[in-house]
């Protein structure tokens, strides 16, 4: 049957709706790369199609004086200066428009600030070394990385809001954090009260109290509606284990986090969508390609 002509403009403006409708609430997934060299390169990660974010993990040694220590696993050596090569990988995941955030801290190291002028050091330091500045060494060549990733967990949250007002105030640096789900995050509280971060992606796991637990997820989405009230970002993500060997707890199955979870927390807060630990994990477990279409 032949459509009526008269109400062809009506139709598509009504089909142009529908699907903005449904991709306003389309979320992007994050991944954490760096500590595993089985995992790939990182031109993989990005080539695979499935992340928006990439944090390079770790700058394991920074503040108090040190000199700082870049960690990437199995995949170079910084001390000799093979990580430079990483400039064309990072290069390669900006050109498929994936933002490259060099993560700072991590479940172990050494890190932490003994004041402000010491963050206004480091941010100084991340600056000429990895975003905009003009430093004669950057561990990972001439590539300008898009932003710093914050991985705080070694409970010292001084000087950390320090850190990232400095950071925004050099210029264009996207600024992300990976607080723990307890709110308020013993390391990152303070600096997330400065409204700096651009992202938020919240460990929902290792934490049994706020956690995906036992089929319940009735302390996460009250984590959740905490987070989104309690602070100011632009977008709040669900960082979740790719596998259940990723994390001690809190792992998800991909069926429940897409029909069960991220319908309870998408309409709440600036939902952006899931961060993955890690991307090794994600490689063995399939896990963002099985979520990505419903993220």
């Amino acid at each position: 049957m032949a459509a009526n002509l008269k109400w062809a403009p009506v139709l598509a403006l009504v089909v142009v709706v529908a699907a903005m409708v449904g991709t306003t609430s389309a979320g992007n997934i994050a991944v954490y790369w760096g500590q595993n060299g089985n995992e790939g390169s990182l031109a993989d990660a990005c080539n695979s199609g499935l992340y928006a974010y990439v944090n390079i993990a770790f700058l394991t040694t920074f503040g108090n004086g040190q000199t700082p220590v870049l960690n990437l696993a199995g995949h170079c050596d910084p001390g000799s200066g093979s990580c430079t090569g990483q400039s064309s990988d990072i290069q390669t995941c900006q050109s498929l428009g994936i933002k490259v955030l060099l993560s700072i801290g991590g479940a172990s190291g050494s890190y932490g600030l003994s004041s402000t002028d010491d963050a206004n050091s480091v941010a100084d330091y991340l600056w000429d070394n990895f975003l905009g500045g003009s430093g004669s060494s950057r561990p990972l060549g001439a590539a300008v990385l898009d932003g710093i990733d914050f991985d705080i967990e070694n409970g010292q949250s001084a000087h950390y809001d320090d850190l990232a007002n400095a950071l925004k105030g050099k210029g264009s640096v996207l600024l992300t954090a990976a607080p723990q789900c307890p709110y308020p995050d013993a390391s990152l509280g303070p600096a997330l009260q400065t409204g700096q971060f651009d992202n938020v992606w919240i460990q929902f796991y290792n934490n049994p109290g706020c956690a995906y637990a036992n089929g319940d997820d009735t302390n996460l989405v009250n984590a959740w509606n905490t987070w989104t009230s309690s602070i100011t970002a632009g977008s709040f993500y669900l960082g979740v284990p790719a596998s259940p060997q990723a994390a001690g707890s809190g792992y998800i199955d991909p069926g429940t986090l897409t029909g069960t979870v991220i319908p309870a927390i998408r309409g709440i807060g600036n939902y952006g969508g899931i961060m993955v630990w890690d991307r090794f994990n994600d490689v063995q477990n399939n896990y963002s390609s099985q979520v990505k279409g419903s993220v």
